[in-house]
């Protein structure tokens, strides 16, 4: 292979920052200004990348290859089996069971904050637009009931279901953040649960009392008739629909598994047990992301079975990996990326260069997430952002200054940001409420910007308290 640019060859980390910087700029202009699609664009930027810093025509190309084959081998099958999982349990009702239960097991002034932690458990599975028009329903029922407006119950919906599609796997920007970041995805699992659900708390605390202060006008905020979708699953009756308990397994199921991987690592590590030197394989092997993602595919299919025909089973398997295309492609590229940036050690550069100035890792976290937010506004993809965030800061999850965990959660911090009108998402909630553009800003924009600065405030406190 050729030789990249380094700082031990060329002693000039402006070089590299500058070629990092273009490349970004390539990226963002094609998606903006061009309209090209994503995917498209960061391989074109990789391009650039090998290439400006000194790696050949082919070794370029077959880095990009590699990163993008790497990438897909990690995280492509687990991305697709939880799409798959997400969109049968739409279908058959069993995200409407579970939705239904909590809303009605919880104490009626709670109701609010139970609609939102309904949306956070929706949405480890299922995509955020689709936890969106299950739940839509269910807001204003509450709403009406509690005699509250309307943006108290879409708030809520979008801070929980917003937050656990950002940080719990197996939605693509946290599972590839244990891929790229090369960490347990026990350890990302467990921090996005954690800290996701303090999160939407807090959030829809603060957002509640915003509201309560006189924020929301429904003369400018306002702007037709709600419009409600009707699923598959809304022409099933309650009878046909699975149970509460059966309709949790194909989400806790491969999350149990993954975690107990985890904890069998720490045990190991810890010396906890005197007799246990290395992790049985049959542990390793069932909390493998493949295999515990299957498992939740098959409690799925057969849950789905009550109320769903084999064809219907495979239509909505078919209609989930649709779904999930670009975001495999978008993934698969970002991973491309990061093997370029891995092989010119560009990362390296970056690091080294902020390391000799300051050994602080919260200098570390505020330049991942402020690239993730550079990202996010600009281009409005939330995966994109997130991913690339994490491809360029990879080399400080190495570097020993500050914990992978810590850099993951700001680049997924900063990709839930600033969600505005180019974002899918924005629209998706601002239409389907018939809300105004001011209206969606107050509710899907504020929402989210609020839950991206929580998370990074804890994001710092961990930092402070465990660094690396």
């Amino acid at each position: 292979m050729s030789t990249a640019f380094t700082t031990n060859q060329k002693g000039d980390m402006p070089m590299a920052v500058m070629h990092l910087l273009i490349t970004i700029s390539i990226i963002l202009i094609l998606i903006l200004l061009f309209k090209i699609n994503a995917a498209i664009s960061l391989i074109i930027g990789s391009l650039y990348m090998g290439i400006a810093m000194q790696l050949s025509l082919v070794d370029t190309v077959n880095a990009i290859g590699e990163g993008f084959g790497g990438t897909m081998g990690a995280i492509g099958l687990p991305i697709g089996f939880g799409v798959i999982i997400g969109q049968l349990m739409s279908d058959s009702g069993a995200a409407h069971t579970i939705a239904h239960s909590m809303i009605e097991k919880s104490p009626k002034k709670m109701a609010m904050y139970a609609l939102g932690l309904t949306g956070f458990f929706l949405s480890i599975p299922v995509f955020f637009d689709v936890t969106f028009v299950i739940l839509v329903p269910l807001g204003v029922a509450i709403a009406k009931e509690l005699n509250k407006p309307l943006p108290y119950a879409i708030g809520a919906l979008v801070i929980g279901a917003a937050t656990a599609h950002t940080l719990v796997p197996p939605t693509p920007n946290p599972l590839a953040a244990a891929s790229i970041l090369n960490m347990d995805l026990g350890v990302i699992t467990i921090a996005g649960l954690s800290i996701g659900l303090v999160t939407s708390l807090i959030v829809m605390k603060v957002f509640f009392l915003i509201l309560d202060k006189g924020l929301w006008n429904n003369e400018k905020d306002v702007e037709g008739e709600m419009k409600l979708q009707k699923t598959k699953a809304d022409q099933l009756s309650p009878a046909q629909r699975p149970s509460f308990l059966l309709s949790l397994l194909p989400i806790l199921v491969p999350i149990i598994l993954i975690l107990l991987g985890t904890v069998f690592d720490f045990i190991v590590k810890g010396e906890y047990v005197s007799n246990l030197t290395e992790i049985p394989g049959f542990i390793t092997f069932l909390s493998n992301r493949i295999v515990a993602l299957l498992f939740g595919v098959i409690l799925a299919y057969v849950i789905a079975s009550k109320s769903m025909d084999k064809k219907e089973k495979d239509e909505a398997s078919s209609l989930g990996l649709q779904t999930a295309g670009i975001v495999l492609l978008v993934t698969g590229a970002g991973g491309a990326l990061g093997k370029v940036i891995e092989t010119t050690e560009v990362g390296k550069t970056l690091i080294g260069g902020v390391s000799e100035n300051t050994s602080s890792p919260i200098t570390l976290i505020l330049i991942t997430y402020l690239i993730a937010v550079i990202f996010r506004v600009a281009q409005g993809s939330g995966t994109v952002a997130g991913i690339t965030a994490m491809t360029i800061m990879a080399s400080a999850a190495t570097s020993g200054i500050v914990h992978p965990v810590w850099i993951a959660m700001a680049a997924l911090s900063g990709g839930i940001s600033i969600g505005h009108v180019n974002d899918s998402g924005f629209w998706i909630t601002t239409k389907l409420s018939g809300f105004s553009i001011r209206g969606g800003f107050k509710t899907y924009t504020l929402g989210e910007a609020l839950v991206s600065l929580v998370i990074i405030v804890i994001t710092l406190v961990g930092v402070i308290i465990y660094p690396a």
